[in-house]
């Protein structure tokens, strides 16, 4: 292991500033720059948002301003706001199709038999998780309800599923039985492994989304599986775009996805400083967004 690295020392807003100057970034209005640098951290701006854009000695590109930084941000922020519904509705339809589907199978307690599942030591840990969700979501008025006022105070499948995070209700789907994977992984038109791999990465890009996180320029480090078709085009699944085209599958009869298409369109037009390669996507990245048949 070699030398580690020391902490560098603390700047000031106009130490930062000086500091942006002096390895080649223009920073034409520093009142600006100040006000910018007091709202939004230099580590969650510059550092993010700078990729690309500096050369191996450190410094920037020649003409390469602060303004086209905080472009970069904004548009990433823009961008953000219009993925994040889509996988809302996503995730409110597996919510709703597991549920009903598990319900229907093994009844509204079935969750808590280990042999409905395909691992008993992760649903051990989940049933651990849930007590812990329930515990502190207690005074919620359904939670409340259930364990008042029904035997045992357990809660059914379909109520304790509104605890689950994203994340932990693409972990319930993958410890299913694999007949129960196909089952729902079919009401969505998808095989069930393609439809495992894609829950993940979209619970791992909502998580992004939920902590104002960046997914300009940034590579994930969940990936979905992509269909031949794409990968043989050269479309990479480390990239948002690939997220993009699993919530296309899942989402394409939605009344609002070509809107949410042209709404990807005009935020291009409207940041031009945008490199869209960055994000994984290709020149045709509309038409197959848009397209309801591969």
């Amino acid at each position: 292991m070699g030398d580690l690295k020391k902490h560098q020392p603390p700047m000031t807003i106009d130490e930062q500033i000086a500091n942006l100057k002096n390895i080649g970034l223009i920073v034409s209005d520093e009142a600006y720059a100040r006000k910018i640098l007091n709202d939004i951290s230099y580590f969650r701006l510059i550092k993010a948002y700078s990729l690309n854009l500096k050369q191996k000695n450190g410094c920037y590109n020649q003409d390469t301003t602060f303004e086209e930084i905080v472009s970069l941000y904004l548009f990433n922020a823009n961008f953000r706001q219009l993925v994040f519904p889509q996988i809302e509705k996503v995730e409110i339809n597996v919510r709703c199709r597991v549920s009903n589907y598990f319900a229907e199978q093994y009844g509204a307690l079935g969750y808590l038999q280990c042999e409905n599942f395909a691992d008993d030591i992760y649903h051990s840990e989940f049933l651990n998780d849930m007590r812990l969700e329930i515990g502190r979501n207690s005074k919620s008025p359904f939670v409340r309800n259930f364990r008042e006022h029904y035997e045992g105070g357990k809660l059914p499948i379909y109520a304790i599923v509104e605890l689950f995070s994203f994340g932990t209700l693409s972990k319930f789907y993958k410890n299913m039985i694999n007949k129960d994977k196909k089952a729902v992984a079919k009401t969505f038109g998808v095989g069930y492994t393609y439809f495992e791999s894609w829950l993940e990465s979209i619970a791992y890009v909502r998580n992004i989304c939920a902590h104002y996180g960046r997914l300009y320029n940034a590579k994930l480090t969940k990936t979905p599986i992509l269909y031949k078709e794409y990968t043989q085009s050269g479309i990479s699944n480390n990239r948002i775009y690939g997220v993009l085209l699993c919530l296309k599958h899942l989402l394409i009869t939605d009344a609002h996805w070509k809107a949410f298409v042209d709404d990807i369109e005009l935020l291009f037009d409207k940041y031009e400083c945008v490199n869209i390669v960055t994000m994984g996507f290709p020149d045709n990245w509309k038409r197959l967004l848009l397209e309801s048949d591969m």
